[in-house]
């Protein structure tokens, strides 16, 4: 059992984050103790780091409860909730093409300085 700052240092979310996260429902049934603080397990820093990769790569909230909802619905939506990470990981793959065009731009950008400004270039 982990209190919140524990599982707030685990996961990177902020505290704040993680009251967010059960009170729309995408984090679900986290304990309390006899005090009423909440406690966090171990499944629950499991749902946390997916919930980190699919923020950390762009999915809006509202399909991050969506996938969370399918998971706690059972084995009878694996199929429903492959699809949704599938769509998530072509949105990303787009993402990920775009920014290496950028990058490459960039880094010819800075040549261009650094031959006008004799740098010695970086690679």
């Amino acid at each position: 059992m982990y209190p919140p700052s524990e599982a707030a240092r685990r996961s990177g979310f902020s505290l704040d984050t993680l009251r967010y996260y059960e009170k729309i429902g995408l984090l679900s049934g986290v304990g309390r103790t006899s005090g009423g603080r909440r406690v966090f397990t171990d499944d629950d820093l499991s749902w946390l780091v997916i919930f980190r990769c699919l923020r950390d790569t762009g999915m809006p909230i509202a399909e991050m409860c969506r996938y969370a909802e399918l998971s706690r619905e059972g084995e009878h939506t694996v199929a429903a909730r492959q699809e949704l990470l599938e769509q998530h990981a072509a949105r990303v793959e787009e993402q990920l093409t775009l920014l290496q065009r950028q990058y490459a731009h960039l880094r010819e950008k800075i040549r261009f300085y650094q031959g006008l400004t004799g740098a010695t270039p970086t690679p």
